[in-house]
């Protein structure tokens, strides 16, 4: 009994243009023909088929499948790091639904990330921004982090204060601000202190991360706000090595 491309490909539920990639990529042998030159698929054909049909079926790429032989002592390996590659894959589609599951709820905020979505109605458009930002350069432990704060608003009338620092603050409006902000720059409030570390593992990716914040507060915040921002640092800083001596 043998079967012609088309009756084979039925029977495998494929299609023909699919047996003749097999045929392009070596995973499917050539069959012998007709004298009217007509392919003649016989049952190895089909079995092989069906085979690879099954091991794509699971995962396994077609470059793995063709170098799967008759000797199965590597089809383990083979076969495992599938399955962690589907594990990674099945954890990521999870963490889409969770994501899913909190944008579907009333008031969610789909311009920040999404764990920040219950602490977004009182952030201005700037400040959705700058998380979005951050949550692609920092690392996870750094943005619970700062999760935290936001939840706990250890300050509120003090946040308010720098979102409405005008511009042309005079400079001691802003080191007023800055001397207040230190504490939470350094660590001194234990309990809302934010320590941010990149994800960047290489020297040029730290640079990279590096430029894109500096150019992402000056595009969203003025510039008597960065001057807050650089004061509080200095001092944070100032306090750390007088403690360190």
């Amino acid at each position: 009994m043998t079967w012609s491309t088309r009756e084979i490909a039925e029977l495998a539920e494929t299609t023909v243009k699919t047996v003749r990639y097999y045929h392009e990529i070596g995973l499917l042998d050539e069959p012998d023909r007709e004298p009217n030159g007509y392919k003649r698929y016989e049952v190895r054909h089909l079995t092989r088929l069906l085979q690879i049909k099954r091991l794509t079926g699971l995962g396994v790429p077609l470059a793995q499948i063709a170098a799967m032989g008759a000797d199965t002592e590597g089809h383990a390996s083979i076969f495992r790091t599938v399955d962690a590659e589907l594990e990674a894959t099945v954890e990521r589609l999870q963490n889409i639904r969770r994501a899913l599951a909190t944008l579907s709820e009333p008031g969610a905020a789909a311009d920040v990330p999404t764990e920040f979505s219950g602490v977004a109605e009182d952030l201005r458009d700037n400040d959705r921004a700058l998380l979005m930002i951050y949550a692609q350069l920092f690392s996870e432990e750094s943005m619970d982090a700062v999760k935290r704060t936001l939840e706990a608003r250890p300050n509120p009338a003090l946040d308010e204060e720098f979102r409405d620092l005008p511009e042309d603050a005079d400079d001691l409006t802003r080191q007023s601000l800055a001397e207040r902000l230190a504490p939470i720059v350094d660590g001194a409030s234990a309990d809302h202190a934010v320590t941010l570390e990149l994800k960047a593992s290489t020297p040029r990716q730290v640079r990279a991360a590096q430029t894109a914040i500096g150019r992402a507060l000056e595009a969203l915040y003025n510039r008597a706000q960065i001057d807050v921002l650089r004061r509080a640092h200095m001092i944070s800083a100032a306090r750390r090595d007088a403690v360190a001596e």
